[in-house]
């Protein structure tokens, strides 16, 4: 395979550009469709479909279909529910809570397993060349980033009516309110780069399946792989990453409404950081982007402990500076948010995919990606998010508001410092049990 760093790049532009497009600016779209109160149950579906699909489809990766076959027929179903939850949102302003969350449930049954089996099929190419993921693949999921920025930007910019397109980053421009950041432009965007990943992916080499060990039933269905929890280093590390799952969906489902509720405010109504909301959050990603880099710096030197560590302890920061940050005279505080994100997302996620790969066997590496993403998309992040989002809904009620402009637009108006308070003590609180809990194994770095 030639240039094999520069095609994986490729297929990690595209396949983040699919989450890009409406992991953030989903909760303007429910707002706005009258599902606002909702915006946790959506956000929660992540975790929920995480729980078996990573897992199964690993499996199904590790022992009877190339990872890479596997990777591109769930973009295609993907696409294909996509696009199906655009016609949708785009047929109906106020739209139903059952039949737009089975769309987007379907959705995410075939994407959510992508992001492991993206992992497997990259351990096994990179493999085949004889380089070591801890070096190589940092520099490859940073091009995931970079697409997921890109799609971010494109949703914040772009708008269509009335057979009208362009970009605008000015909220007072005419046709504003129609840009795909509020409308379900997101939807159809995410489904016409899903076809395109999937198109990509037949480009790729097959990789050879994992060899059967046996033909008993737990060897044929893969649930061998769970007697990672009978080692002790691991079984402590996937259970905390169960509670550290928790901060991984809260401010993507929360933070663009949090940042758009300012425009209701005459103080900062004008502000055009409120107003680009999904460009300002999409800071989160740059940082992500040449955080990710420090990764294999960070596991060398500190180990996987103090990654974690330092992880909750950044995710603590991002919620404070969210706190006692706005648009105004607190813009540097949002902006230093949106820095810390790095490394509050990739010492917690690269690290630990990087850390199952040291730490399980050559038969359940798809299974073992797979497996960290139940505990920590999974588990986690589906409990934690309803609990975010019962907090939210406690101090925060959508709103319709007129705006100067004399258009209307429905916002999340109340107390937002009580809540990202809460969330910033359950992160240091998790840095502590990281600190006096996690006893990892000392192991050489592939």
């Amino acid at each position: 395979m030639t240039n094999a760093r520069a095609r994986l790049s490729v297929l990690y532009f595209l396949q983040f550009a699919v989450w890009g497009c409406c992991l953030t600016c989903l909760g303007q779209l429910l707002g706005r469709g009258g599902l606002g109160a909702d915006i946790a149950w959506f956000y929660a579906a992540v975790g929920f479909v995480s729980l078996l699909f990573p897992a199964l489809l690993g499996h199904v990766a590790d022992r009877f279909l190339a990872p890479a076959r596997v990777l591109g027929l769930c973009h295609l179903a993907a696409a294909v529910a996509m696009a199906a939850a655009w016609l949708y949102a785009a047929r109906n302003p106020q739209m139903r809570f059952a039949p737009f969350f089975t769309l987007w449930l379907l959705f995410l049954c075939c994407y959510m397993p992508t992001l492991a089996l993206a992992n497997t099929t990259t351990f096994a190419l990179l493999a085949r060349q004889g380089l070591r993921p801890v070096d190589t693949f940092p520099a490859i999921r940073v091009w995931g980033t970079v697409g997921f920025v890109a799609a971010m930007w494109l949703v914040n910019c772009a708008y269509w009516h009335d057979g009208s397109f362009g970009l605008t980053l000015n909220d007072m421009h005419p046709l504003a309110q129609y840009r795909f950041q509020y409308t379900p432009g997101m939807l159809l965007c995410s489904a016409v780069i899903g076809l395109l990943t999937f198109l990509y992916t037949l480009t790729l080499p097959s990789t050879p399946l994992a060899r059967m060990r046996g033909h008993s039933w737990p060897d044929v269905t893969g649930l061998r792989a769970f007697t990672l929890f009978k080692k002790g280093y691991l079984r402590q590390f996937l259970l905390l990453a169960v509670l550290a799952g928790v901060c991984l969906q809260i401010t993507n489902g929360f933070a663009t409404p949090f940042i758009s509720h300012f425009m209701a405010d005459p103080q900062y109504g004008g502000s055009g950081a409120a107003g680009n909301a999904t460009m300002l959050f999409s800071l989160s990603q740059v940082s992500e982007a040449v955080c990710v880099l420090l990764v294999p710096l960070a596991m060398n030197r500190l180990g996987i402990k103090w990654c974690m560590v330092l992880a909750m302890t950044a995710w603590a920061l991002r919620y404070l500076l969210f706190a006692f940050g706005n648009p105004g005279y607190g813009l540097w505080m949002l902006i230093l948010s949106m820095a810390v994100y790095g490394a509050a997302f990739n010492l917690f996620t690269v690290a630990g995919h990087l850390y199952m790969e040291q730490n399980t066997g050559e038969h359940n590496r798809g299974f073992g990606q797979g497996l960290i993403m139940l505990m920590s998309n999974g588990f986690g992040a589906s409990a934690g998010t309803l609990v975010a989002g019962a907090v939210v809904n406690r101090y925060c009620q959508w709103q319709t508001v007129t705006l100067p402009s004399g258009r209307t637009q429905p916002f999340f108006l109340g107390d937002w410092t009580s809540p990202w308070l809460i969330f910033a003590a359950y992160s240091l609180l998790l840095a502590l049990l990281y600190l006096f809990l996690f006893h990892p194994r000392k192991a050489n770095l592939r």
